[in-house]
C-alpha cells in the first residue's frame, strides 16, 4: 500500500470494537520502533511509553478508578463513567500511557517536544494497520494528577493513553474537506 493510501485510511477504532484477540509484545514493539523513528528538534526524542498489558492492564484500571475517584468533585463524579472507563482498559489488548519526557536542558519550546510525541504516536497510528491493529488516542482530565501511579521520572508528563487491539470490522470511508478550502498562497 502507498503512504498516501496508509495515511488516508487510518481511523480511529475503539475498545467495543476490538475482538479480545492479544497483541503480542513484539507487536507492540513493531509500533513503539516506529514511533521512535518520529523527527525532534535537537534530537530530544521526549516520547516515552509505558505499556500495560495482560495482568497489567488490570493494575492500570485500578490506577485510572483510583485518579478519577481522588481527583473527580462528588458532583461530578460519575459510577457509569468510571465503569466505561475500566471497561476500555479491561477490552483493550495493551493499553500504552504516552508520555512525554521534557528536555532537562529547555532546550527547545515545550510544546516542540509535545509535537513530536504525537508525530510518534501518528507513526505509532500508522502502523496499527499495517500490523491489523486498532487503536484509539484518550486523553482523560485525570492523567495529569497520575504522576505517581505512572512513575513519571522528573519533567515527564502523560499526555494520554493509546488503547490498542485487534479488530475485524471494515473501517468506514474517510472525510475531509477538500485541501484547498484550507490553503492560502502567497
Amino acid at each position: 500500500m502507498k503512504l498516501s493510501e496508509t495515511i488516508k485510511n487510518r481511523r480511529s477504532v475503539f475498545p467495543n470494537q476490538f475482538t479480545g484477540q492479544t497483541v503480542s509484545k513484539e507487536q507492540i514493539i513493531e509500533l513503539l520502533e516506529a514511533a521512535n523513528w518520529a523527527p525532534s528538534h535537537r534530537q530530544t526524542n521526549p516520547w516515552r511509553f509505558k505499556v500495560f498489558q495482560d495482568e497489567s492492564l488490570g493494575l492500570l484500571a485500578e490506577k485510572m478508578s483510583a485518579a478519577y475517584t481522588r481527583t473527580t468533585p462528588e458532583k461530578a463524579y460519575s459510577a457509569f463513567k468510571l465503569k466505561k472507563s475500566v471497561e476500555k482498559v479491561m477490552s483493550s489488548g495493551a493499553v500504552i500511557a504516552i508520555c512525554m519526557q521534557r528536555d532537562l536542558k529547555d532546550r527547545v519550546p515545550e510544546w516542540e517536544e509535545i509535537a513530536a510525541t504525537a508525530m510518534a504516536v501518528q507513526n505509532m497510528w500508522l502502523m496499527t494497520g499495517q500490523l491489523g491493529l486498532g487503536g484509539y488516542w484518550s486523553s482523560p482530565g485525570y492523567i495529569s494528577d497520575m504522576k505517581e501511579e505512572l512513575q513519571l521520572a522528573e519533567g515527564e508528563r502523560c499526555l494520554g493513553f493509546f488503547y490498542l487491539g485487534a479488530y475485524d470490522a471494515p473501517m468506514p470511508d474517510g472525510d475531509r474537506e477538500p485541501v484547498e478550502e484550507k490553503i492560502t498562497w502567497f
